[in-house]
């Protein structure tokens, strides 16, 4: 098979399969919506778990904080390992340290056993996504790499919705077991699959090894996470918080300082000097803020408003992950043709003219207009997130790929931790405003109401935002421009798809 990728002119009579790339895809798919969906079912698990090990909120707490913080600290990691091991190796070893854990976490005794369990959790989980973008994006010929990464984009968005669902049947009807067990079978075929189908990739040369930024990253990352969730949670005054944010944010200064002067350095920043790559990265950020702030908000105000169980939230929200399953392969398809500005456009448009629509419900707002709202959430999202991320992705040299995905995935754990933080923050202090404003014998919930609705609101100024800065966005000149560049992406696919 060397030979047949070798030579340029055989390379480019090789046909793109889609067939042929499938079994990869879904090796890596199967990976990720572990991993994303393991994010979002233990929330819903709490009040069981407070109950089960006759502990407290707060310690309980530290499971999901715990798991944040493992995720965060080795995120920054992916690309410097994968170098040096090959990202197949590492994919499959992440994986099964994340079975591991799920094992653990379901035969933990204690509270604190639980936590341990799901802080290895994380260190497992914490690569698989930045890895497996990496390997699909190098799977994708240039000019399918949209419809490719649309068809990754799904489980991605499709998990977070699906994972209340799960997690409340399961603790309802099941044990809370489950919502952890149910990962090893998963598990298990995502690595047959990966064993079988992912091809090997090459180490490269060792070079000068970036300790400092190996230290550093982990420590900067986890502890802003952790400043941005307790001060959240508490207080931004908080000991903890004070301490997490100070320590995170000179690691980070020390640590940007350190990856400039590196010659090989553990994230590399340089990438920031491509100005389509800055552009796209910045609005990703502020998409994100805009999208995962306000969707926390959501499920609570059905909860603690509407007092829908969980198992009723997640079937509600629904809607929203259907509307992200038709928008993502269509924003794929339609990125190949057009690029990601117009998507970005339209799919912004489309998520901050709902988001303003939601800063309008009240306490009797119809279920199926809050249905119609989370539809148009979702497929606004779907048409303009993979666009954007192969657009940045795009924009970055072809041999940092795998940097670079690390940068975007640990960058994300902390703009989304600052942004829930934020609007949590803010929601409180805007109910107590409008219970200060209510009239003596009025419905509480009223206040609360109006507090969900200033959040939403902001959500959708931040996400005008984002839609002024889609307009600046432009094509990035893709390396296959470069002939040497074309027959090195060509002979990347010919491998995968050989394999």
């Amino acid at each position: 098979m060397k030979k047949s990728i070798t030579g340029s002119s055989h390379t480019e009579e090789q046909p793109f399969s889609l067939r042929a790339i499938i079994p990869p895809l879904l090796a890596i798919i199967v990976g990720m919506i572990m991993v994303i969906l393991d994010g979002t079912v233990v929330n819903v698990a709490v009040p069981k778990l407070v109950d089960y090990f006759g502990s407290d909120l707060q310690t309980i707490q530290w499971a999901i904080t715990g798991y944040t913080l493992a995720l965060a600290a080795v995120i920054p990691l992916a690309g410097w390992m994968t170098d040096r091991f090959g990202s197949k190796q590492v994919f499959l070893v992440t994986l099964t340290l994340f079975i591991l854990g799920s094992m653990l976490c379901s035969v933990a005794q204690t509270s604190s056993q639980l936590v341990i369990f799901r802080v290895i959790q994380g260190l497992g989980g914490g690569m698989v996504a930045p890895i497996g973008m990496a390997m699909v994006f190098k799977l994708a010929p240039a000019e399918r790499r949209g419809s490719i990464m649309g068809m990754l984009g799904i489980p991605m968005l499709l998990a977070p919705a699906l994972g209340p669902i799960l997690s409340g049947w399961l603790v309802e009807y099941v044990s809370w077991h489950w919502i952890f067990l149910i990962n090893v079978p998963i598990g298990i075929v995502g690595i047959i699959l990966g064993v079988k189908y992912l091809p090997k990739t090459e180490k490269i040369g060792k070079g000068n090894l970036d300790i400092l930024g190996i230290i550093l990253a982990p420590i900067a990352f986890s502890m802003l996470a952790y400043g941005v969730n307790e001060g959240g949670a508490n207080s931004w005054s908080s000991t903890p918080a004070i301490l997490g944010l100070s320590v995170g944010g000179v690691a980070l200064i020390l640590f940007i300082i350190v990856e400039l002067r590196h010659k090989q350095p553990l994230l590399d920043l340089r990438v920031f000097r491509s100005s389509d790559f800055t552009r796209g990265i910045i609005l990703t950020w502020v998409m994100q803020a805009a999208l995962f702030g306000s969707m926390l908000f959501v499920p609570l105000y059905l909860q603690q408003i509407r007092a829908y169980t969980p198992l009723e939230t997640g079937l509600i929200l629904l809607p929203q992950a259907l509307a992200c399953v038709i928008g993502m392969p269509l924003g794929g398809k339609l990125f190949d043709k057009i690029g990601a500005r117009p998507l970005a456009f339209v799919g912004l448009s489309i998520i901050t003219i709902t988001l303003f629509l939601l800063s309008g419900i009240t306490i009797t707002t119809s279920l199926n207009t809050i249905m119609l709202y989370l539809a148009l959430l979702g497929f606004g999202m779907g048409i303009a997130m993979m666009p954007l991320n192969t657009h940045v992705l795009n924009a970055a040299p072809r041999e940092l790929v795998s940097r670079v995905t690390s940068l975007t995935a640990a960058a994300q754990q902390v703009v989304v931790a600052f942004a829930v933080a934020g609007l949590t923050g803010y929601l409180t202090s805007q109910i107590t405003v409008h219970m200060g404003a209510l009239k003596a014998g009025s419905n509480p919930l009223t206040a609360a109401v109006l507090g969900f609705d200033d959040v939403f609101f902001l959500s959708g100024c931040i996400a005008v935002v984002g839609v002024l800065m889609s307009i600046i966005l432009r094509k990035p000149k893709l390396p296959s421009t470069d002939s040497s560049s074309e027959e090195g992406q060509k002979a990347d696919a010919a491998m995968m798809m050989g394999h």
